[in-house]
């Protein structure tokens, strides 16, 4: 059985891209390799995201070559 990469994911991919799977399609998967905060004026102009991210597209063709490392846990006020 293969892996099947779900968002929240950290993987390693052959290409020298490792990051954690930003988001899921039934054709692909789009892997965050870097992140860094956006300046003050950037956010000013775009206050959607306060990030700037990098984002490598993974076709499910190409999921057989990613790596699982591990799962991002979220820990919420509730479950404290």
């Amino acid at each position: 059985m293969s892996y099947e990469p779900q968002v929240d994911d950290y993987v390693k991919w052959s290409r020298d891209v490792e990051g954690w799977v930003y988001f899921k399609d039934r054709d692909y998967i789009t892997i965050e390799a870097f992140v860094k905060p956006k300046d003050d004026e950037n956010y000013q102009h775009c206050s959607l995201h306060r990030k700037h991210r990098l984002l490598v597209v993974c076709y499910r063709e190409q999921w057989k070559q990613l790596e699982y490392v591990k799962r991002r846990e979220f820990q919420t006020a509730l479950s404290k």
